[in-house]
């Protein structure tokens, strides 16, 4: 069986019912996706989790209508202000980086989908000083609220998991973003279809 996690039914609402496919709606952002996958993980069994949602990609990375296949997230913001270490006791490390399974991204890579590193953030960045800052920092392609805690939640609970991202605006000022919903959902139906073609 397989889990499919999208933050709204609507971000996979041109993705066809499958045998073995359970699609979670787990609610926007990290903490919401983090619980709700968590929660689904302990209740059943999986084989396999597929985070598939709209997101936002940094200009020059993808374009809007892409798909593509998020090898690595970082989760914004986690830490000390403006980065650097952070002196914690008992030898506390902080967890700001996810990947999705190495083994997945392997039978995936037939698909095509181009591989790219993501950032997950608890607002939609609206202004490109923001997007500036979130692409200098963290060398990421795409931007989504979901997608390190769905990683995460899965490796903790030792489920291999992977990322899609059908590319529905440009990261940044949202008066320039060219946001287009139903772009980006037609692109994560193609790749999530690519995707569990060949793992489910």
């Amino acid at each position: 069986m397989i889990l499919v996690v999208c933050a709204l039914l609507a971000e996979l609402r041109y993705v066809a019912e499958r045998p073995n496919v359970e699609i979670l709606a787990c609610g926007i952002g990290p903490v919401e996706a983090a619980v709700a996958v968590s929660s689904a993980l302990a209740r059943g069994r999986f084989d396999a989790v597929v985070n598939a949602g709209i997101g936002g990609a940094f200009r020059g990375s993808a374009r809007v209508g892409d798909a593509v296949l998020v090898r690595d997230e970082l989760l914004a913001d986690l830490g000390l202000e403006g980065g650097g270490p952070l002196s914690l006791p008992d030898g506390a490390m902080l967890v700001e980086r996810t990947a999705a399974d190495p083994a997945l991204l392997g039978i995936c890579t037939p698909t095509a989908l181009p591989l790219v590193r993501g950032v997950t953030v608890a607002q939609v960045t609206a202004t490109d000083a923001t997007a500036a800052r979130l692409r200098t920092r963290y060398t990421a392609d795409v931007e989504s609220m979901e997608g390190f805690s769905v990683l995460r939640a899965a490796a903790v609970a030792k489920v291999p998991a992977l990322e899609v991202r059908g590319i529905s605006n440009y990261v940044g000022d949202r008066a320039s973003g060219e946001w287009d919903f139903a772009a980006g959902a037609r692109a994560t139906a193609r790749a999530l279809e690519a995707v569990l073609d060949r793992i489910a």
